[in-house]
């Protein structure tokens, strides 16, 4: 990259938000994007106040997204935002992308892309209509032994896909008394997070990484969603069985009920020749079993690792690398999407392995089946897009 840096402004991720700090912290690691204006809560003083407090430049710190990005499509080309990060309840998402896109702005959103998959097909159009690029936080895709994991699927180590088993289990909303937080309130309301809780929030991450690493796309699906703890709308737990376009089955499981779970995200893939196990609570470690040889564990920086695992680590062997890096992973490959754009107007989020709109309108798409298949006495259902 050049000595220009990404502009970037941000809505949503004010006082109390979790996700805006590590969307901030993930956005300067790499010291590619710079953080220049913000609209970071719907209480305008709020949203100045914060902006004061990230150092911006006080007549960037606005009132609302509105004001945001009239105000910044009327600067000089040299001083205006190329893109505005989201990370706001996800009511907002499709709004605020949606008024991005129409002033020429590129989109990074926090996951699921939109409240409903009518919302994530209608981004969808708006994209095909523009030059503007947009791309997804799935987290985890970021992380270099999944990466690494992908490779060694896609070059044929393991031979045929037979079965996928993925786990995702929390334990954050066991109990009542964990609906008071800012967090869990909005994403137990319909009216903010959609029509779904646990789906919606961990299983799209989960069921995106089953598709990222295996390469293969879900074609149908079984739902059992569970509202566990007494008086909530929305599902706290569920477990959905998969079918995939080359015959092979799976499994998703999801949780956030799981008392004494933290954020365990375990996938393993298995072939007709080699299997391999990675969980996001050992993020450097993948592992590869093979018929009749010892098992093998690989790690993040040591042997001969594929291109993308490299290119995603920063640091030296044994030097733990996890959550916050796997982000910046993403912000830095869309900085550097932004940048080819400007020389390639043809390169596209794929080329720099940055999560699409396609991945936003499958994950808004497996949200909605798993809830339709869950409300059905019928077992099968058709993964249906639109």
């Amino acid at each position: 990259m050049d000595n220009c840096k990404i502009r970037m402004a941000m809505v949503g991720g004010g006082e109390g938000a979790f996700i805006g700090a590590v969307h901030r912290i993930a956005a300067r690691l790499d010291g590619q994007i710079e953080l220049v204006a913000g609209a970071f809560s719907s209480d305008p003083q709020k949203s100045i106040t914060m902006g004061k407090q990230l150092g911006l430049a006080p007549t960037r710190c606005y009132d609302d997204y509105h004001m945001l990005l009239q105000s910044e499509a009327a600067l000089p080309e040299s001083e205006r935002i190329h893109f505005v990060a989201i990370v706001t309840p996800n009511h907002l998402h499709f709004p605020i992308a949606a008024k991005a896109i129409e002033y020429g702005f590129h989109v990074l959103s926090d996951k699921p892309a939109t409240l409903n998959l009518s919302e994530a097909l209608q981004l969808q159009t708006l994209l095909q209509q523009t030059n503007c690029l947009y791309g997804l936080t799935h987290t985890y895709t970021g992380y270099p032994m999944v990466k690494e994991a992908r490779h060694r699927i896609a070059t044929g180590e393991l031979g045929n896909i037979r079965k996928v088993v993925v786990e995702y289990s929390q334990g954050w909303l066991a109990s009542e008394d964990d609906e008071q937080s800012k967090q869990a309130s909005w994403r137990l309301d319909a009216s903010q997070s959609g029509i779904s809780c646990c789906m919606g929030d961990i299983g799209v991450h989960a069921a995106n990484l089953t598709e990222y690493v295996s390469g293969l796309t879900i074609t149908s699906l079984c739902a059992d969603l569970n509202t566990v703890v007494c008086g909530r709308q929305l599902d706290d737990d569920g477990t959905v069985l998969l079918r995939f376009d080359n015959g092979a089955k799976g499994v998703l499981l999801a949780s956030q009920i799981a008392l004494g779970e933290e954020n365990n995200l375990t996938l393993k893939i298995y072939g007709d020749k080699a299997s391999i196990e990675w969980s996001q609570m050992e993020p450097n470690s993948l592992w590869l079993r093979m018929k009749d040889a010892p098992a093998q564990l690989l790690r993040t920086g040591t042997g001969t690792l594929c291109h993308a695992a490299t290119n995603a680590t920063r640091v030296p062997a044994g030097h733990p690398e996890g959550y916050l890096e796997a982000f910046a992973n993403i912000y830095l490959n869309f900085a550097m999407l932004i940048q080819a754009r400007q020389q390639q107007p043809d390169v596209q989020p794929e080329d720099f392995d940055v999560p699409s709109i396609q991945a936003a309108v499958r994950g808004m798409a497996f949200i909605e089946n798993a809830v339709a298949a869950s409300a059905k006495e019928t077992k099968w259902h058709p993964f249906n897009i639109g």
